[in-house]
């Protein structure tokens, strides 16, 4: 495992790895280092190690991340964010092909919100509360969430979120869609991990394909979609994961697939 500064990464369990937002003194601010780590242990959990499955983003108890490093942004003009690597590490991120979980306790915030948002569902504490506070600097979120959270939580909510700053709490995140569940505080790392190890147990490769099918579904017509999701079922019955998986359903025992 690589030595990191601003993230801790831990060894794969149960075919899930957890990576953990670690500028404790910070609230987790996204500053430009800790991208930069987060997207490359994601390249890693990618391409490198296959023991990955499924990778499992969290915060702290307190604090999921509180946003951007605004003391970092301050020191940058026009050009140096025009040449700032950010944007390159958000690609980067987004890019991540196999499934992504976060696990939210506490402030989820601008920047913490659109990392939050990259993941592929959100599992939050009661505690959470999540918003886009940018305006508040005479900004506007410029990591995706002006995109991202309409496409969430529709135009209505979002509107209100990112223009007056506002923030709402895990239970009308879940009624808005923007989290997939709710758990007691305490238990939200557990549920997100058990979470995680379900998925994990499945075909890697048909949980890929399904990513990416789901995700293509935001910015095609729904006739390539269509077509996309065929093309990849098509593909599937290739493997010897479908095999083995058609196989265990018969023989009515678990399957065991392998990523062939």
């Amino acid at each position: 495992m690589m030595a990191y500064r601003d993230i801790q990464v831990d060894p794969p369990r149960n075919g899930v790895q957890l990576i953990r937002l670690n500028r404790p003194e910070a609230h987790n601010a996204l500053r430009t280092a800790l991208l930069g780590e987060l997207a490359e242990a994601l390249a890693a959990a990618a391409t490198v190690d296959e023991q990955v499955r499924v990778v499992l983003l969290s915060g702290s108890e307190k604090v999921f991340a509180a946003g951007a490093d605004i003391k970092e942004m301050a020191a940058l003009d026009a050009v140096g964010l025009w040449k700032d690597r950010r944007p390159q590490h958000w690609k980067a991120i987004r890019g991540f092909p196999k499934p992504l979980i976060a696990a939210v306790n506490g402030y989820c915030l601008g920047g913490g919100l659109e990392l939050a948002m990259h993941a592929d569902c959100i599992i939050a504490g009661e505690d959470a509360r999540f918003g886009q506070p940018e305006i508040n600097l005479g900004i506007i979120p410029g990591a995706g969430g002006t995109q991202r959270l309409v496409r969430a939580v529709g135009k209505s909510l979002a509107m209100k979120l990112i223009l007056s700053g506002e923030f709402i709490g895990a239970r009308e995140a879940l009624a808005a869609g923007l989290v997939a569940e709710v758990t007691q505080p305490e238990l939200t790392l557990k549920r997100a991990t058990a979470l995680a190890e379900t998925m994990a147990e499945k075909s890697p490769i048909a949980l890929r394909l399904a990513k990416e099918a789901i995700l293509a579904s935001f910015e095609t017509p729904l006739s390539q979609g269509l077509e996309l999701e065929r093309k990849a079922f098509l593909f599937l019955a290739a493997s010897a994961d479908r095999r083995e998986g058609i196989e265990a359903f018969l023989e009515k025992r678990p399957p065991k697939f392998t990523g062939q």
